[in-house]
């Protein structure tokens, strides 16, 4: 079995594994900052061992470089009364930031 971890970022849960990228919600990092370590591990799967948390597994870290921000296509909103003369439009566009998984470091 590869290795593979269950991590936890902006309310939502990834299964993430060594060399491989990851979009995620906004993370607000500080400038100039090129790595990040996720910590809110869930589950951790070395081989044959598996490790699950009590939320989370103490010490476990997952450690990524930041590529960047991005934004997702326009999502429209639009409501409509027919007769009532009443309509409604609106536009969303969620920001994600990009991650590539360096490595999975497991706690105790």
């Amino acid at each position: 079995m590869p290795t593979y971890a269950i991590i936890e970022s902006g309310a939502k849960q990834y299964r993430v594994e060594p060399k491989s990228w990851i979009e995620v919600e906004k993370l607000n990092l500080a400038e100039g900052e090129k790595e990040v370590a996720l910590d809110k591990v869930l589950l951790l799967c070395n081989g044959e061992k598996i490790q699950i948390g009590t939320p989370h597994i103490q010490g476990a870290k997952v450690i990524c470089d930041y590529l960047g921000n991005k934004r997702a296509p326009k999502v429209i909103s639009f409501k409509f009364r027919r007769r009532k003369a009443s309509r409604r439009k609106k536009g969303h566009r969620q920001e994600y930031s990009r991650l590539f998984v360096k490595e999975i470091l497991a706690g105790k």
